[in-house]
């Protein structure tokens, strides 16, 4: 953004500086405002747009009638995302005299940035011919935001290609390509713009974004505190800086970011939002709803905090609120698991066990749903007296075993899915869940042909790489959905995506692949629990028996000392270590939580053996045998300590 308006440069700004100051009936303090504009633009092209800010408005209280100290304001206010500040801003611009044709693509952008599509497409369009590129990036934005991808990147592309200089186009464009899910484009329109401008804090912000995506958060952060470090009070990158702190785990550094983020703009509802879930993480839900309800309106509809809301509600003693948002969050994101256990249990709770069953089948019905997923799943059953239906699943999760992690089997028809994908075979939107109905109703030629067309149609869509992933797995294929799976972590190494190569190359006979992978996942997100878990249990494999107590013993502190499978983990890694006390003490919290549970069972039962008590290990052990008689582990600990 080395032009202020759009068009013109600093020489530009300073002659106008020059020549209204000469004009201009004499203020409060027009030397002292001249002085507070040469300031500020030298700020702003220095990147420091918050200091910028706070020197133009210096400038405006030093004589509030010069349009065009107001104009420089306005734009640092669009500089920093505050889209109502620059309107009133130039406004007050005019009224002082400055000329308002070259306030258009200002104008757009205000609008672009309190949600006014149209109007911003109305005004870039007045722009004048000084400032059209300006102008026409705003159009671009404003048309992907109604939905017109394909004409954005018509007006970005050849924009770029023309004059890759410009590192606001590329952020524009890199913005638009993510949201379109189009990674492998933005990386690249994001490493352009560095190219373009590497001290910009918008140019460094969207490398971070698409760091957090293509490798993880630790490779996000140094691109954040670098665009921090151009702007400090960057309203909108500590925003994102916070988060990605918080999902790291270092909740006393996210605080600190949250707060200057309030401090950079009182009253942020995304500063809020991020109190709430601190709160909620420390186990203080009274405060969490306190501080949510200060947003307001402003999260209305925002994923997580629909999320964070109903488990407040849940935590309340409100199911029947707690349905509400997660009803809403379900529809819009039929593949969140997360969102369909709490929908499960809010429904169970306000005696809805039909409507609960209904919401969690699609993800009980995958061969690698969880123990508590399917523990939801009976009681649903139960509560419509459906015994024989719920020993079913009661089985599964006594089960020790799970299958592999699989694409998520979509809610519609295979009739309807594919009705909608016929028109547009290329879309990932749309053909991507018709091929997941394929692959779950069984046609596996028919899913894999469907991907191949798919993942050829957008190289750059990680996506479509996944669904390719998914169907040659369905096939039996795991090489080849591996060689998939890893095209699509190359833009975007999410856990989906880093469970799915794992166990693909795990099935493929890739173990070291497999392992390096999940490797660099967790060094990437030291906080995943399912990261975590895997981690633990292919060091017990190893022998790795030191590793994989502190694997476990971070999960307990992640998690907490209710979680089973954390426990019999813990009792078995203390166990190989020779640790009998620790060992049997978490064998026996395990045991009093899941007694029907025969890795768990089988976990408090070896910890007793290891630990020189093989009475009391022996009828533990044969009462695994029992509940899970084909699982090879179990029955050679059996061997092992009956003789």
């Amino acid at each position: 953004m080395r032009a202020l308006l759009g068009g013109a440069g600093l020489a530009l700004a300073a002659a106008c500086i020059a020549v209204a100051g000469g004009a201009r009936t004499a203020r409060a303090d027009p030397a002292d405002a001249r002085t507070g504009i040469a300031e500020a633009l030298g700020q702003f092209q220095a990147g420091h747009w918050s200091v910028a800010r706070q020197r133009a408005q210096a400038a405006v209280a030093a004589d509030p009638g010069w349009g065009f100290a107001q104009a420089v304001l306005a734009r640092t206010h669009l500089a920093l995302g505050d889209g109502l500040a620059a309107q009133a801003a130039l406004d007050r611009a005019v009224e002082g005299g400055f000329d308002p044709a070259r306030a258009h693509q200002l104008r757009a952008h205000a609008r672009l940035l309190q949600g006014d599509a149209p109007g911003a497409i109305a005004e870039a369009g007045k722009a004048v011919p000084r400032y059209a590129g300006y102008g026409n990036r705003i159009r671009a934005q404003a048309l992907a935001r109604q939905g017109d991808v394909v004409a954005a990147l018509a007006i970005l592309e050849p924009t770029v290609a023309r004059d890759p200089g410009r590192a606001a186009d590329w952020v524009a464009l890199g913005q638009i390509r993510m949201g379109a899910g189009d990674m492998v484009g933005a990386i690249n329109a994001a490493a352009a713009a560095v190219r373009a401008d590497p001290t910009s804090p918008d140019t460094l912000r969207l490398r971070g974004q698409t760091m957090r995506v293509q490798y993880g958060l630790t490779a996000a952060l140094p691109w954040f505190e670098a665009a921090l470090a151009r702007d400090p009070y960057a309203h909108d990158t500590l925003i994102d800086y916070a988060a990605t702190l918080g999902d790291s785990g270092r909740t006393g550094a996210m605080l600190d970011a949250v707060r200057r983020a309030m401090t950079a703009r009182p009253g942020s509802v995304q500063g809020y939002y991020l109190q709430a879930v601190l709160a909620a993480r420390a186990g203080d839900p009274a405060t969490a709803r306190s501080v949510l309800q200060k947003a307001g309106g402003g999260v209305q509809g925002v994923p997580g905090a629909l999320l964070l809301g109903a488990s407040l509600d849940l935590a309340e003693g409100a199911p029947a609120q707690a349905t509400v948002g997660l009803r809403e969050l379900v529809a819009r994101q039929p593949t969140n698991i997360t969102a369909r256990k709490l929908l499960a249990l809010a429904l169970l709770q306000s005696d809805a066990a039909r409507d609960a069953f209904d919401y969690i089948r699609p993800a009980a019905d995958r061969a690698d749903a969880d123990s508590y997923t399917l523990t939801l799943a009976a009681r649903a059953l139960e509560r419509i007296g459906d015994r024989a239906g719920a020993a079913v699943f009661l089985d599964r999760a006594a089960s020790p075993v799970r299958g592999r992690s699989t694409a998520f089997a979509p809610d519609e028809s295979l009739g309807s899915l594919a009705a909608a994908a016929r028109p547009t075979p290329g879309d990932p939107a749309v053909a991507v869940p018709y091929i997941r109905a394929l692959a779950s109703a069984g046609d596996a030629v028919e899913a894999l042909a469907a991907a191949r067309a798919v993942a050829a149609a957008n190289p750059g869509a990680p996506a479509a790489q996944l669904v390719l992933g998914d169907a040659y797995a369905a096939a039996n294929r795991p090489a080849e959905a591996a060689t998939a799976y890893a095209a699509a972590a190359a833009s975007r190494f999410d856990e989906a995506t880093m469970l799915r190569l794992v166990d693909a190359r795990a099935r493929a006979g890739q173990r070291r692949e497999a392992s390096a992978a999940l490797s660099l996942y967790l060094a990437q997100n030291p906080s995943s629990v399912p990261a975590l878990r895997l981690t633990g249990e292919w060091q017990l494999a190893a022998g790795d028996v030191a590793s994989a107590v502190a694997t476990f013993e971070r999960l307990r502190d992640l998690v907490g000392d209710r979680d089973v499978a954390v426990l019999a983990g813990l009792a078995r890694a203390y166990a190989a270590a020779g640790q009998g006390d620790p060992a049997t003490s978490f064998g026996a919290a395990g045991y009093a939580l899941a007694p029907a549970n025969p890795l768990v069972v089988d976990a408090y039962g070896w910890a007793l053996y290891r630990a020189g008590n093989p009475g009391a290990a022996l009828p533990l052990l044969r009462k695994a045998a029992s509940l899970a008689p084909a699982d090879p582990a179990i029955a050679a600990h059996l061997a092992e300590v009956a003789g």
